[in-house]
């Protein structure tokens, strides 16, 4: 469906939209970045995120710029440990940064995995 502009509606995602189930699949075999990085203990699985700091708009990153963060640190449902990105964005750019700088360790990583 779309608009006199030709565009997608808002929120819907179109052929160009950037995902790569494959790709998401090998992030969340990735441990934690924010973990890893600041020696914590990672408690529950790897869910893979997609970079929410400095976006402007509300259409979502491509797959290929997500990154692995466990589920505290990104939804904080059940593991409430840790500072959670989706409870408090302000709070966690100022804790660990933006979330956009662990993009390029993350596609590095990836390539390792694939054996690139």
């Amino acid at each position: 469906m779309t608009n006199l502009a030709k565009l997608p509606p808002r929120g819907l995602k179109d052929d160009k939209s950037g995902d790569d189930p494959e790709y998401l699949a090998l992030v969340r075999q990735l441990p934690c970045c924010i973990c890893e990085a600041f020696g914590e203990v990672q408690h529950s699985p790897t869910e893979a995120h997609h970079p929410i700091h400095d976006r402007h708009s509300f259409e979502k990153v491509p797959d290929r710029e997500s990154i692995p963060l466990c589920e505290g640190h990104h939804q904080g449902l059940r593991d409430t440990t840790k500072t959670a990105i989706h409870r408090g964005k302000k709070s966690w750019r100022m804790k660990y940064g933006s979330d956009r700088d662990y993009i390029a360790q993350t596609q590095d990583r990836v390539a390792a995995l694939l054996g690139e």
